[in-house]
């Protein structure tokens, strides 16, 4: 056992089968081929210090830099690409004085001029050569995985029956090498074991118990140091025995976590998300059945209702669906608010966000009806704008890396989005609102459906990019915030996608510098007037029925 019981109790249980004696001679065999980097247990891991010498085919280019008086090679150079030699290559391997001569020699071209009347130096390419040569290869280092054992996955937690077992694997992803023994620390209590470590979890504190562990390879170097945050707790239900876990790692191997719990290094609450924040186990219970008047309309604007039985046509004069209309498009409407649930599904599972709030989302924004207006500001099922583009592809970088080579050269898209210049960046927005624009003139209902299923996975990275953002803005870093709750970072994430995050950052600003707590009841109360749209947003949303 290891001692401070009062935050953590854990037992290390050296399953493998692996002795001190069977890792002194693993040690000794391996010190024979290389200097062995270990550092003993709790101390900072060495790190990975891995190349492998590779025998590379390339091409030799042979040129000469030549005398214009006499025809003489003043020089012999071999470069490894196409093309002259560079400026540098010929000052570094013919050194400074003909470097400066050739730099200086002026055109000559022999198809008009004489050349006895040319000076300085010329080159000429020779041969080209197919060739060999061993170089160093940087190869990926170890890492180690985090899961659990004994609890399954429930509403972005994990409940167990009894006190949880975390385990942690180290992975070796070289073929000839393999993990030789995992380490870390708990709260600062050091711990070693064999590759595979099951560390018996106690009881924690809200706030959870820190963990830092390595892997050491039999290569003779080690994993970078990985952290994580566990929080072990029983519910406040009395009736219900079981225990709530949560983790906080980028080294997690299982189900989905609660979704930028760990963007924010921000606990769920205990025993699960609320069912505005949740994925349903099923795609069937996301399906609604709102009367939606807007969708209504438009189903019988384009055709898809016959409300032909209706006196008014089901539509009033300013284009608003009547009582009679309503009622005959309510199966149609049903129908249509749904059509997109197996794409929100998906999307929660691939992007971590939680589907409910994405369909929320749709429906605050768009009814489903995915934009039939040609040259309106904002576009799609979430009603996405040029704001909202910037906030994607500054703020959920994967995102940006794989949309940017789609507009843009991939050398641009290199240097990321903060550093293009400003008629890149607006090349890029303009592309990502067009990309969810369903607007179609000529296509069936005046809508392109295709892009508008598309967007859905484009508006569950936007979403994640506004966590992300919302996080910086509400300043977690600070630990006057750290109290900030999760259900609330997701109020203050809604209010960065609608609003944007200059509403968000003045009503933060102006609750901390009141010292009033910063929460939702707090912070929404000093939105601005220009900002006060989102109040009614928030609360739709976040007290929208699964």
């Amino acid at each position: 056992m290891i001692a401070d019981s009062s935050i953590i109790e854990m037992e290390m249980r050296f399953r493998a089968g692996w002795t001190a004696t069977t890792l002194l001679i693993v040690f000794a065999a391996v010190s024979a081929v290389r200097t062995w980097r270990v550092s003993a247990a709790g101390q900072q891991p060495p790190g990975p210090d891995r190349v492998e010498v590779v025998t590379q085919d390339y091409t030799l280019y042979d040129w000469w830099l030549t005398s214009w008086e006499n025809n003489k090679v003043a020089c012999s150079m071999n470069v490894d690409h196409a093309g002259a030699p560079t400026n540098g290559e010929i000052y570094s391997i013919c050194g400074a004085t003909l470097y400066s001569s050739w730099a200086a020699t002026k055109t000559c071209d022999t198809s008009v001029d004489d050349p006895a009347t040319c000076n300085g130096y010329y080159l000429v390419f020779v041969k080209s050569v197919p060739s060999q040569r061993q170089v160093g290869v940087i190869q990926p280092p170890p890492v180690v995985w985090v899961s659990l054992n004994d609890c399954v996955p429930y509403n972005s937690t994990f409940r167990c029956d009894k006190l949880p077992t975390l385990v942690l694997t180290g992975e070796e992803p070289m073929g000839s090498e393999h993990i030789t023994s995992l380490a870390g620390r708990v709260d600062g209590v050091a711990f070693t074991c064999d590759p595979t470590c099951y560390l018996d979890m106690a009881p924690t504190k809200d706030t959870g118990v820190n963990l830092e562990f390595w892997a050491y390879s039999s290569y003779g170097d080690s994993s970078v140091l990985f952290t994580a945050r566990v929080r072990v707790a029983a519910s406040a239900d009395p009736t219900d025995h079981s225990w709530y876990v949560d983790i906080l790692s980028t080294r997690w191997r299982g189900a989905p976590l609660a979704s930028c719990s760990e963007t924010w290094s921000v606990f769920p609450p205990v025993g699960g998300v609320p069912a505005w924040l949740s994925t349903p186990s099923t795609v069937e219970n996301l399906a609604t059945n709102i009367p939606y008047e807007y969708l209504a309309a438009n189903l019988i604007k384009h055709g898809v209702v016959d409300a032909s039985t209706c006196a008014d046509g089901g539509l009033l004069d300013n284009g608003q669906v009547s009582p009679c209309g309503l009622e005959a498009a309510r199966s149609a409407v049903n129908d249509w608010q749904n059509r997109f649930d197996g794409l929100i599904f998906n999307a929660a599972q691939e992007t971590g966000i939680p589907a409910q709030i994405l369909k929320s989302i749709f429906s605050r924004e768009s009814q489903f009806w995915p934009d039939g207006t040609v040259g309106h500001p904002e576009a799609g099922l979430g009603q996405m704008t040029d704001g909202g583009a910037d906030t994607t592809l500054m703020w959920n970088r994967s995102f940006f890396e794989q949309f940017c080579p789609s507009v843009l050269d991939g050398a641009l898209c290199g240097r990321g989005y903060v550093h293009l210049t400003a008629e890149q960046q607006g090349n890029l927005r303009n592309a990502l609102v067009d990309s969810v624009k369903a607007s179609c003139p000529g296509c069936a209902l005046g809508v392109d459906l295709a892009r508008a299923e598309n967007s859905v996975d484009i508006f569950a990275n936007t979403l994640l990019a506004n966590c992300d953002q919302a996080g910086m803005v509400t300043d977690l870093n600070n630990t006057r915030n750290t109290a900030v709750g999760y259900e609330d970072l997701w109020r203050f994430t809604l209010v960065n996608y609608t609003a944007g995050s200059g509403c968000l950052g003045l009503a933060i600003n102006k609750t901390s510098v009141s010292g009033e707590p910063l929460d939702w009841a707090h912070v929404s109360t000093h939105l601005t007037t220009v900002c006060q749209g989102a109040l009614d947003y928030v609360t739709d949303i976040s007290h929208a029925s699964p």
